[in-house]
This record gives C-alpha cells, sequence and structure tokens, in this order.
C-alpha cells in the first residue's frame, strides 16, 4: 500500500517527529474524518508499506533525519508559490523555500523532490504576467533539482470561496487556462523540466501538458525497483489521476494559514486539535475516547515483480 502524508496537513513542516515516531513503532491510528469515532490501525512496517508520498510547503526539518525512513521507498511533493501573506500567512518566504528545496534534492535525489506551483490564483495584482514572471524565476533557480512540476487551477470550494473573493480572485477561463499551459510550458522546456497539471477537466496535451498522477505508482515502482498493482483512488476527486492510497493525517491541523486550503474548516478548530498534539500519541492532534472503535485495516503490499531503474 502506498501512505499518503498529507493531503490533510502538512506533516513534514509540523508533525516530522510523530511521523518518525509512527515509523518507530510500525502503525499509527488514523480517524474516518466523517465518522469521528471510528478509528483506522493502519501498518506502517517495511513489508506492507510500497512507499510514502509527502506534501508539504517546509521539509526543512525533516532532512536531518532522513536517514529513519531510509529503508522505504518514498518522495516528496513540494508545493513553492509566489503568494504574499494575504494568501499564505505562516508560509516561508519563497527564497528560502527555493534553498530548502535545493538541500533535500541534493540529499535524496531530485526525481524525489517534485516541485508544486499549486494553486494558481488570478487577481488584478496576481495577472497571468506577474505568474509567468516567478513561475520562470523559480524554475531557473531549481534548474538540475528536480525533473517534474505539478500546476492546478484554484478551486473555488465553498468552505474558501469568501476568503478567495476577499482578495479579488476570480474564476480562471478557459482562454486563460490554456495561455498560462502554453507560457509555463515552454519554460518548463527550457529548464528540462516536464510539466503536469493536477485533476484539470481541460486537455492541455496539445500545450504539452499532460494530466499528474500526484500519487504516482509509477514512479514508486522506479524508485524501489518493484512493479505495483495499484487501482486509482475512488475517493478522490473524479478527475484525481492518483493510485489509491491511505492518508495518515487529520483534517484542521495544519498551521500554514493558506486562504485556499480545503483541509481546514476554521483557525478556532485548528488550535483546538492543536492543543491535544503529542508526539507519542498514535493519533495525530487527537485522544482516544471510550466511544472509539479501532478497527485493524488490510494493509499489505502492491508489489507484483521485481524490475530495474533502469527499464524506462
Amino acid at each position: 500500500m502506498i501512505i499518503s502524508a498529507s493531503r490533510r496537513t502538512d506533516i513534514p513542516a509540523f508533525y516530522s517527529d510523530w511521523f518518525f515516531k509512527r515509523i518507530e513503532e510500525g502503525y499509527v491510528l488514523v480517524r474516518n474524518p466523517f465518522n469521528f469515532h471510528q478509528v483506522s490501525k493502519v501498518s506502517l512496517k517495511k513489508d506492507a508499506v510500497d512507499g510514502i508520498v509527502f506534501w508539504t510547503k517546509n521539509p526543512e526539518k525533516m532532512i536531518p533525519k532522513l536517514h529513519l525512513i531510509e529503508d522505504y521507498t518514498y518522495y516528496f511533493q513540494f508545493t513553492l508559490n509566489p503568494y504574499d501573506k494575504k494568501i499564505e500567512k505562516n508560509v516561508p518566504k519563497k527564497s528560502h523555500a527555493i534553498e530548502v528545496f535545493k538541500r533535500l534534492a541534493k540529499e535524496i535525489g531530485k526525481k524525489r523532490v517534485i516541485l508544486r506551483y499549486d494553486p494558481i490564483i488570478l487577481t488584478q495584482g496576481f495577472d497571468i504576467d506577474y505568474h509567468v514572471k516567478n513561475f520562470e524565476e523559480i524554475l531557473s533557480k531549481l534548474y538540475g533539482y528536480t525533473s517534474k512540476c505539478i500546476i492546478s487551477f484554484v478551486t473555488f470550494y465553498p468552505k474558501v470561496r469568501k476568503n478567495l473573493e476577499k482578495i479579488g480572485a476570480y474564476e480562471i477561463n478557459k482562454e486563460q487556462k490554456l495561455e498560462i499551459a502554453h507560457r509555463f510550458y515552454e519554460i518548463a522546456k527550457e529548464h528540462s523540466i516536464k510539466l503536469e497539471i493536477c485533476a484539470e477537466e481541460l486537455d492541455l496535451s496539445s500545450y504539452g501538458v499532460e494530466h499528474a498522477r500526484c500519487i504516482d505508482p509509477d514512479l514508486i515502482a522506479e524508485l524501489s525497483g518493484k512493479k505495483l498493482n495499484v487501482g486509482k483512488d475512488k475517493n478522490q476527486r473524479k478527475l484525481c489521476g492518483c493510485a489509491e492510497s491511505v492518508d495518515v493525517g487529520a483534517y484542521d491541523t495544519c498551521l500554514h494559514g493558506c486562504i485556499y486550503c480545503y483541509a481546514n474548516s476554521n483557525i478556532s478548530s485548528i488550535k483546538e486539535n492543536v492543543k491535544q498534539y503529542n508526539v507519542n500519541s498514535p493519533l495525530l492532534c487527537s485522544k482516544l475516547a471510550k466511544d472509539d472503535v479501532i478497527k485493524k485495516r488490510e494493509i499489505k503490499s502492491c508489489a507484483i515483480s521485481q524490475t530495474s531503474i533502469f527499464d524506462k
């Protein structure tokens, strides 16, 4: 099975010590986000985990301790955006994030650090030219440190619509998406970086932009030398190309404060949950209650054969 760590929160930025402790103990408890008292016990043992995908805006704290997961196959989805504090309140400055990105790539190799420019938000101040300029700047500084960049366009989820409208953000139309895709592709091509797009209905392949699989079994197979038999994740959006995975994070626990985030509902919930953080707890930012029902989730390897990382 593939472990996602995590679409729900930034584990590398805020809870890496907790995650390493879970690896040490070989399991994690995860609450069902739709049924609070339903808790799954998920194995994190090496023979069950085919790969781990980390989602982050700042993995700096993890870098010195990556040796603790050296026996696992893993890679990072590293989001690096050009926004100000009004949009990404507690995210490190772009210049610092770029240096952290480079350090991580030097440590584990550029194939295992995927750049995310995500999501693309358009306002009067953050127009297409602004994004093109910043995209080129970021890619020029990360040349040789990554081989892939995944982009996406902002989604106006009901819980974030008001926040986005306050900054003057608006829905991005087809023509604007095509222009951005074309201009971004030319920049990516110039820097030898493959450009993909996440969960987008519009076909941009004629502009050189393919649909992404952020949870990518082919990349895990390449890194591990084991081919995987894993299907599409039916729990994600219809347009999502990701393979099936188990997410070990928790909603309303991320402290980055990004106004476009679907994983947080309100600041009071975040503060209350973070108070419960315990590095030694099997649950992230939560405590077991007497009404909780713990069920062991069947987790097993999806590997079907050995292969060579040079097969592709």
